[in-house]
């Protein structure tokens, strides 16, 4: 197998993971990592074995992929010079700060016949899996992602931060263009939101009730799904999904009763497996599994819900 030269810009919480799973994968070998942090940067390097750099021009054109860890205010910036050198592009969620620049690096990647991956990477749980097999026309979902205060993150709002994992998820599984939108929220602990609702309208029909919280006192990821056949209980967390069907019995007279099942999935590494399929895409040349255009839909849901909000 030839192996593709990769790299991660941003070496902090969450991108020292990248470079982690980047230096274990077959497909790939890592050869920078990057942060202005120079100290931290080094002691990352040392441990994975590869260069460090201070500044990611000093890699452009050296890298056939990246993943872009920084914050969301440089992603354009970022993203767009490793594709214009050339470079296939893992960013974090959210894609950019605004749509505008979302559509920028859509056609930049087009342009340039370059994989643009966004990294939502609850699509990865290995619970989605499961729960792709049992839907059907959703038509009532109830979403709760809740966590306890903690300032990594802050640089955005609750619904870019949290809620854009639900969105990004509805949106794909609904399959239907928004009629409407409702919201409300407000900043708590920070300058941002710390807490959104909204409920999401579908031409279709379907409605969904998104809520969103980083000042809970407990941490929960769980969505409720209702279909004309069944009601789909999932837990992101626990990796456990419960499905509520009719049963062949009668529960009173001209009622059924219900039958349930449930399903519990295995522990998996959702982040090594998006990064292994971020370098499938590239080695196939198949669309990647969240594309940009995924990422944008999903950045311009939750910029409307930060509108109306603020309004």
């Amino acid at each position: 197998m030839q192996k593709i030269n990769t790299a991660v810009v941003g070496i902090g919480y969450l991108g020292r993971f990248h470079a982690e799973k980047y230096a274990q994968l077959e497909q790939s070998q890592l050869v920078a990592v990057v942060d202005p942090d120079r100290e931290a940067c080094e002691a990352v390097a040392k441990r994975l074995g590869v260069e460090a750099y201070s500044d990611y021009r000093d890699i452009l054109g050296k890298v056939e992929a990246v993943s872009i860890v920084v914050p969301t205010q440089y992603h354009h910036e970022i993203s767009k010079a490793f594709l214009e050198h050339g470079c296939h592009v893992l960013v974090e969620k959210p894609i950019t700060t605004t749509v505008e620049q979302a559509e920028d690096l859509i056609s930049t990647a087009k342009r340039h016949t370059k994989i643009l991956q966004v990294g939502h990477l609850e699509r990865f749980n290995s619970v989605i899996l499961g729960l792709d097999t049992l839907l059907d026309k959703p038509r009532f979902i109830e979403s709760h992602r809740l966590a306890p205060f903690k300032p990594r993150g802050t640089d955005v709002s609750v619904i870019l931060d949290l809620m854009i994992h639900d969105i990004d998820i509805i949106l794909n599984i609904v399959h239907s263009d928004l009629e409407r939108i409702d919201a409300s929220g407000a900043p708590i602990l920070s300058d941002a939101v710390d807490i959104a609702n909204a409920r999401l309208v579908f031409k279709n029909g379907c409605v969904a009730n998104v809520t969103a919280s980083r000042i809970s006192t407990k941490t929960e990821r769980k969505m409720r799904i209702f279909q004309h056949d069944a009601y789909l209980s999932v837990d992101f967390q626990d990796r456990v999904l419960s499905l509520y069907r009719k049963g062949k019995e009668e529960m009173y007279p001209g009622i059924l009763g219900v039958e349930s099942e449930v399903f519990s999935y295995e522990d998996s590494d959702a982040l090594a497996t998006e990064i292994k399929y971020f370098l499938q895409a590239i080695t196939d040349g198949s669309e990647p599994v969240v594309s940009g255009e995924d990422g944008a839909r999903a950045l311009r849901t939750a910029m409307q819900i930060s509108e109306l909000i603020a309004h």
